[in-house]
């Protein structure tokens, strides 16, 4: 087991070459241009499991929406669920809104400095808060995940699990150790994330021809660089089955429904689907229970989507109805495109309706 405190002077020496490397090749993203701790705080929020090019037309028209703390904490939960459709994880846009909340409580509307402090808000935990300490408020206080994890893996020839929180806890306190104040700490964060983004990569061979810092690392020194880093492997994800309705009144509207406040997709709206592959008796049979008398089926496409944990794998169904049951919401195309947030997972048959 590899003892990261032995590493100080490695990591003291690595400092300087990133921070410098960092000044000459940063990308122009418009959370660098003014990096306020709000601007920062919703830009590493959209960031967590999304590509930075998805990214950038969400951030501004937010930015647009939403241009400070006050105006989060007050948004209308449909505007805000609307705003953030397509980009996924929704619980994130859900917790900004309760952060917001807080830090207008709590913090007078600004928010707190300490990294401590900024992860008893929701939906921040130890990168969040280490992002916003550092890059907003030039806290010496790293910003671990796992571009940063691979940087150091392969900087320091380690062959420890990279997926173990151990791992992480020993990394960070490594760093934290040796980490610059003000503008430097700043740097280092978003040196170190770029490093990994766009050099030290993740899949594939690094690109050590382009590295600030290759005559120092360790797993290039002795050939094994793109071994590192160790993961563990995960678990398979489970597959649900699942059918789509596209159920259409003769007067033209959809219908719509919102799902459990608590789960996956919590509080979203989506199309009516049943667990299972249904056939067509058995959507007509679901259809007669809600009161809904059917007109019309004809088989759609198949769909599948995948979530951290589970897949859907989705067929579905275009239904023409003659009445508008209560169970669910009737809305027109129009209406459902500009004004409730259907997840990605329904994105086939979204675009099916727009047809």
């Amino acid at each position: 087991m590899m003892d990261f405190s032995n590493y100080h002077d490695e990591i003291r020496t690595l400092i300087p070459p990133i921070i410098a490397w960092y000044r000459e090749n940063k990308k122009d993203l418009p959370w660098r241009t003014a990096p306020t701790p709000y601007h920062v705080w919703i830009s590493e929020i959209m960031l967590q499991q999304t590509r930075i090019e998805a990214v950038l037309s969400y951030y501004t028209r937010f930015l647009a929406v939403f241009p400070s703390v006050q105006a989060l904490a007050e948004a209308d939960d449909e505007v805000l669920m609307k705003l953030w459709q397509g980009l996924g994880y929704y619980s994130r846009a859900r917790n900004l809104k309760k952060a917001a909340e807080i830090i207008m409580e709590q913090y007078g509307g600004e928010l707190p400095s300490s990294a401590a402090l900024l992860r008893k808000l929701p939906g921040i935990g130890d990168y969040t808060a280490g992002a916003i300490a550092s890059i907003a408020f030039g806290q010496s206080e790293p910003a671990v995940d796992g571009n940063v994890l691979r940087v150091i893996s392969r900087m320091l020839a380690s062959y420890e699990d990279i997926m173990l929180l151990k791992t992480k806890k020993d990394v960070t306190a490594l760093l934290r150790a040796n980490y610059p104040e003000g503008e430097e700490a700043a740097l280092l964060t978003e040196g170190l994330m770029e490093l990994g983004e766009t050099v030290c990569i993740p899949n594939g061979a690094p690109k050590c021809d382009r590295c600030p810092v290759k005559l120092l690392c360790l797993a290039r020194k002795s050939g094994i660089e793109e071994d590192l880093p160790i993961r563990n492997v995960r678990k398979d994800k489970r597959t649900e089955d699942k059918t789509v309705l596209l159920l259409r009144s003769e007067n033209g509207r959809y219908a719509i429904r919102k799902r459990e406040k608590n789960g996956l997709l919590a509080d979203m709206w989506e199309f009516v689907n049943l667990d299972g592959f249904a056939a067509e008796g058995d959507v007509e049979s679901y259809l007669i229970e809600q009161g809904i008398r059917m007109l019309s089926i004809t088989p759609l496409v198949d769909s599948k989507h995948i979530f951290t944990h589970v897949v859907w794998q989705m067929k579905g169904y275009q239904v023409v109805v003659a009445e508008e049951s209560d169970a669910f919401l009737w809305k027109t195309r129009d209406e459902i495109l500009s004004s409730y947030a259907v997840p990605t997972a329904f994105r086939t048959y979204v675009k099916l309706m727009k047809e």
